[in-house]
């Protein structure tokens, strides 16, 4: 059996080494420029820089999004960016658009070309087109069955890897494809400016009856006829294996830090403990589906992996995601203290409000058994105490009663 790789997203480079840090194998960034996430804060040519190196100096690998479909005045910019790029190295390119595909060969020679899923790859003559124009790896369409995907492998190349998303957001268009946004707004989906009008709120009108509106489905919110559940594997990792998917990729280049620490960890776990055990690996599902809830989501579908997605695998009664759990920061240094019983003095920017008293959360890497401490103490970075924490990227000092490591991460769990 292939192990597959672990590929998060990252949108900064605090991100990146949080993936890296709970177990990703590999992690997808954009820059400013070419990529679908203009909304994120995406990475500067530097910090572009900066991820390549470290995440080469830890053995990690790094791919960097170029998956526009672009316009000829995009060109130009394209192929300055592409030599930038070729000199960083990263381990390859997400691309989309076969005009971007020959310039990447043409500008950044030594670095891997992967396809997006945004090229509609469902057959495997389609992966083995691409695998004969010099890819290295294709991301399958999301509308892909596992079987449709096992049969792929066994008519491919052994060395033309499959990429496959198993987790996150689901796009109502195909492949990702869509016209909604520019159509509505101006704002094109495939430019990377989606509004995610799928998200929104809609009533059917009768052309004889103008003015006249009848939800879907009775409910005072309306009904968000285009809202997919998002997608999650985790406890179909056996199935993923045997279909022979190379890489198993997260979907959420605009996440927090909290989310994809989250993900990756338990992720990680889930792939690691399958190989190493399986029937511990099956044991372990309900815990692993536990911890996946604490992560915003829009309640979990296995999307097309095991045929055509039913009405249940839609959230019609509103847009919002659950969100039960809050991200509080990321630790940046850590001391052990003695006085007063307190066991360790932690370094963050604040994210989110908590107060001096608070049973709240560490998130480390490896186990999933869940570390809960007490916040025995709170100062600023002056050393005034304080008994909460109410002012987002505050850089704080906090003392809880249980042992840390920097580069944890702290949440809270919902107030009862």
């Amino acid at each position: 059996m292939r192990k597959p790789e672990l590929l998060m997203p990252a949108g900064s480079l605090d991100v990146l080494k949080t993936a890296f840090r709970f177990g990703a194998d590999a992690v997808y960034v954009g820059g400013d420029m070419f990529s679908l996430r203009a909304k994120a804060h995406n990475f500067s040519d530097d910090e572009l820089k900066e991820a390549v190196e470290y995440a080469h100096s830890i053995n990690k690998k790094i791919y960097v999004t170029v998956n526009i479909t672009a316009h000829n005045n995009d060109l130009d910019g394209l192929k300055d960016y592409l030599a930038f790029l070729g000199m960083i190295k990263p381990d390859g390119f997400i691309i989309s658009d076969p005009g971007v595909f020959e310039l990447a060969k043409e500008y950044a020679p030594d670095v891997e070309r992967h396809i997006s899923t945004q090229a509609n790859n469902v057959n495997y003559q389609t992966f083995k087109f691409w695998y004969n124009q010099g890819a290295k790896r294709i991301v399958s369409a999301r509308e892909l069955t596992l079987a449709e995907i096992k049969e792929i492998r066994q008519n491919i190349p052994d060395d033309c890897e499959i990429e496959s998303f198993i987790h996150g957001a689901m796009c109502i268009s195909y492949s990702g494809r869509c016209l909604l946004s520019n159509y509505l707004t101006g704002r094109d989906a495939n430019l990377g400016e989606c509004t995610h009008p799928c998200r929104w709120k809609y009533y059917i009108s009768e052309e004889t009856r103008p003015g006249e509106y009848f939800p879907i489905e009775e409910n005072e919110r309306g009904t968000y006829i285009f809202n997919s559940k998002d997608l999650c594997m985790i406890d179909h990792i056996p199935e993923i294996v045997d279909a022979g998917i190379d890489s198993l990729k997260i979907e959420g280049r605009m996440k927090t830090a909290l989310y994809v620490a989250t993900i990756a960890r338990a992720y990680r776990n889930a792939i690691d403990t399958y190989f190493e055990n399986p029937e511990e690996y099956k044991a372990n599902v309900p815990t692993y589906l536990e911890e996946i809830a604490k992560c915003t989501n829009r309640m979990f579908t296995t999307g097309f992996y095991f045929g055509k997605p039913t009405a249940e695998s839609m959230v019609y009664g509103e847009s919002t995601y659950v969100k039960d759990f809050v991200y509080l920061g990321t630790l940046i240094n850590v001391q052990t203290e003695h006085s007063l019983d307190i066991s360790t003095k932690c370094e963050l920017i604040q994210k989110n409000k908590f107060c001096v008293g608070d049973e709240i959360e560490l998130l480390s890497p490896g186990s999933l058994d869940i570390k809960t401490c007490k916040v025995l103490k709170i100062t600023d970075s002056d050393g005034n105490d304080m008994e909460s924490c109410p002012h987002a990227s505050q850089r704080i000092f906090v003392y809880l009663d249980i042992e840390a490591e920097p580069g944890d991460l702290l949440r809270r769990g919902p107030i009862m």
